[in-house]
């Protein structure tokens, strides 16, 4: 689903583990500012010995914010748990009581045929019971993806299972962590992941199986601190939109807004496609030059991309 700008409103996605106490105080006080989402991990950094506990500060963080709300005005991301398991979702909801109108929804680790129809049918049954819209976003990093066998027979059940549930589907997201690890690969801080030929194939296979009908979601950036590392995001962000995406995971504040100034929209490109979704219909020509005299308009092929551009200036703005 790309027809909302609510689809492109992830933006940089703040990763989190549930269990730190802090992240209810730095919300209230604005400490990330006011243009990122944010998902607290039950998952990956959660030891298994400890999840129990994570939930209660989890519900404990979002208690603290909703009350926080009653007196005071700040700004409140989209929040979004990373969950273990398919019955996590049901169990989570319950847990957090009237606080579950802050959350947006729930991501979705190692998305794959064993455990999809669970995930989807949780997802719809939270939805039957809750007040507010709670959308999902799949994360596609399991070892399945590598093997070019059955990689496409595998994506395209994955995307006919989301049919089911297309309109909650908010982003489709990748884990180039986890895909990078299956072959032992880190890049370094000057080193793009589109440029790893074995993980940037599986995000261009990902990008062609559902690129048309949803917003996909760049990897995580490693690097927040020392020399090269905003340059490194700078250029990693120019590969992401090159390569159709949208939007990125974030492991530390410095990097938001870096993210968010790649989100933001060249004014030049916001007027064409302006002009383009503006075409005289009953004009004879469908081509025509840019408004800045710079390079060729043509309706019947920039349509799409006009459209999307924007949704993105809607969402992130002009420069």
């Amino acid at each position: 689903m790309k027809n909302s700008s609510i689809y492109y409103s992830v933006g940089p996605l703040l990763y989190c583990p549930a269990n730190r106490d802090t992240i209810a105080a730095s919300i209230i006080r604005q400490q990330f500012g006011t243009q990122f989402s944010l998902a607290l991990c039950l998952e990956d950094t959660i030891s298994d010995t400890h999840v129990a506990e994570a939930e209660q500060c989890l519900a404990a963080s979002l208690l603290q914010i909703r009350r926080a709300m009653e007196y005071t005005s700040f700004y409140v991301p989209k929040i979004f748990v990373r969950v273990r398991c398919p019955q996590q979702i049901t169990h989570l909801l319950r847990l957090l009581g009237d606080s579950r109108i802050l959350l947006s929804g729930f991501i979705i680790p190692k998305f794959s045929p064993e455990n999809a129809d669970d995930y989807i049918r949780s997802v719809i049954a939270a939805n039957e019971q809750a007040a507010q819209q709670i959308y999902f976003m799949p994360i596609y990093e399991s070892a399945c993806l590598v093997d070019l066998r059955s990689r496409y027979d595998i994506l395209y059940a994955l995307k006919e299972k989301l049919s089911a549930a297309e309109e909650l589907v908010l982003n489709i997201r990748v884990g180039g962590n986890d895909l990078c690890h299956l072959f032992a690969f880190r890049r370094h801080v000057n080193e793009s992941i589109h440029s790893i030929r074995p993980v940037a194939d599986i995000f261009s296979d990902i990008l062609t199986v559902y690129g048309i009908d949803y917003v996909v979601s760049g990897p995580v950036w490693e690097y927040y601190s020392g020399n090269g590392w905003r340059e490194g995001l700078q250029k990693e962000l120019a590969d992401d939109r090159l390569c159709g995406f949208i939007g990125k995971t974030v492991i530390h504040p410095s990097q938001i807004e870096v993210v968010n100034d790649a989100l933001r929209v060249p004014a030049k490109d916001c007027e064409d496609a302006r002009s383009i979704l503006d075409w005289d219909t009953s004009s004879a020509s469908c081509v025509s030059a840019s408004h800045a005299k710079e390079r060729m308009n043509e309706r019947k092929t920039h349509t799409n991309w006009a459209r999307q551009i924007m949704l993105m200036a809607e969402t992130f703005g002009v420069f």
